[in-house]
């Protein structure tokens, strides 16, 4: 089959297509308090947000694609089809009904509507919760032009209405930039880069952006993985800006009294505030309730087609449709300062493996025994699971002697042993 020659006009258009999807506006909320918190050391905090989220996202997508895989199962497959099934199914209800699809009405509300009803304190987030709700469901189970609309106009519009705020915040800053990291900005980086999902949802997302391109004509192996490499690369440095920048904004309120001690949303709805003023806040709400519309529907039809093929269609599509809508209502109305606090173990827990994965799946050619894949992954887990409980009070915060483990690492040496002893184990599969 003749290769077919890349054209700009593709790599953008799917590019952008990828940065719509990854660019969740319930993602927003994390950089401005990571700038905060780290202060002077902000650049440090985002370059590991960056690597952590978009990083890890891109080589997931190079991970899949050096196996000539484009799902998630590419890289859980060496763990057994059991295993395999489970880690794929985590994944996929974090990105959608325990987490994320959540997290997006929640930050819509705390966003977009709560700065607005100061004069309506009675007003109920169930109540806008069930509206936001009864749409995704809507446009989920009859998917209608409407969502396509959106997600052309509405991301392109948050983008530039963003850039507009940056280039604001940086020829006339909310303040100096002073203060020194109150947290370790390593760490905090790493782990704000775990909570956006991204690397998470990349592994779904890849058989999307992969049929993107067999559409324009992309058909053959090195074509396919081109052009799914160059798009994402698109999709990469716009990221990088926009994040960058909001990272930057919330550094800037380090030494402003009224910024300090906000929770990621109020403090967003507060830099846009400063910056803008009340319209500026009510531009914000708009456009993040179309956002996070688009994003909530494509992740709930997303999660459910995974569902559906992972049962063998013994599942249904309108009933998961359902079932994720009605879920992810019920998880929504906790706020997102809780959905954020819930999730973070269950996220902590299950990075180290998927990590793992990513990387040993470069080297599938190499490694002939499955059980250095299941060995590292396992001792990297079990290495959280024990700093989780050790978080919780229990005795096993011996974990943090080891090395790493000061910069959110402690999984690694343990990742690596139990490679080395799954390599003497042999696999029957």
């Amino acid at each position: 089959m003749e290769k077919k020659q890349f054209k700009a006009k593709d790599m953008l258009v799917i590019g952008a297509a990828l940065f719509a999807m990854f660019f969740g506006a319930g993602n927003l909320i994390f950089p401005p308090l990571l700038g905060q918190q780290t202060g002077t050391s902000w650049i440090i905090g985002f370059l590991f947000f960056f690597i952590f989220d978009v990083g890890l996202a891109l080589v997931a997508i190079l991970a899949l694609i050096s196996k000539n895989q484009y799902s998630i199962t590419g890289l859980t497959g060496p763990m057994g089809k059991v295993p395999s099934a489970v880690i794929g199914a985590i994944g996929a209800l974090c990105i959608g009904p325990f987490l994320a699809i959540p997290r997006t009405a929640a930050t819509t509300y705390e966003v977009g509507v709560a700065p607005l009803l100061t004069n309506a304190p009675g007003f109920a987030t169930w109540i806008f919760s069930a509206f936001f709700f009864a749409v995704v469901l809507v446009l989920t189970i009859r998917p209608s032009k409407v969502v396509d609309i959106v997600g052309q106009f509405l991301t392109p519009i948050l983008v530039i209405f963003l850039l507009i705020m940056i280039i604001v915040g940086i020829v006339n800053p909310l303040g100096p930039i002073e203060t020194e990291a109150t947290v370790n900005a390593v760490r905090e980086g790493t782990y704000n880069g775990y909570q956006t999902l991204d690397v998470i949802a990349s592994m779904i997302f890849i058989i999307i952006i992969a049929n993107s391109a067999r559409d324009k004509g992309y058909n053959d192996q090195a074509s396919l993985a081109g052009a799914t490499i160059r798009s994402s690369v698109v999709a990469a440095v716009g990221l990088l800006v926009i994040y960058g920048g909001l990272t930057y904004l919330g550094a800037t309120t380090g030494t402003l009294a009224d910024y300090q001690g906000l929770d990621q949303t109020t403090l967003l709805v507060t830099i846009t505030k400063g910056l803008f003023g009340d319209i500026g806040v009510i531009l914000l709400g708009i456009i993040v309730l179309f956002a996070c519309w688009t994003t909530a529907i494509g992740l709930t039809s997303a999660v459910s087609e995974y569902f559906v093929e992972l049962s063998d269609g013994k599942l249904k599509y309108k009933t998961l449709v359902i079932a994720i809508v009605v879920f992810s209502w019920l998880v929504s109305n906790a706020g997102v300062a809780t959905i954020i606090k819930v999730s973070a173990p269950l996220l902590n827990l299950i990075y180290p493996g998927l990590l793992v994965l990513i990387i040993l799946a470069f080297f599938h050619k190499q490694i002939k025994n499955n059980n250095i894949y299941r060995f590292a992954a396992y001792f990297g887990m079990i290495t959280s699971a024990l700093e989780i409980l050790a978080g919780f009070g229990l005795p096993t915060d011996f974990v943090s002697v080891l090395p790493l483990a000061d910069m959110g690492f402690a999984w690694i040496i343990p990742a690596i042993v139990g490679g080395i002893i799954g390599k003497f184990i042999p696999s029957k599969s």
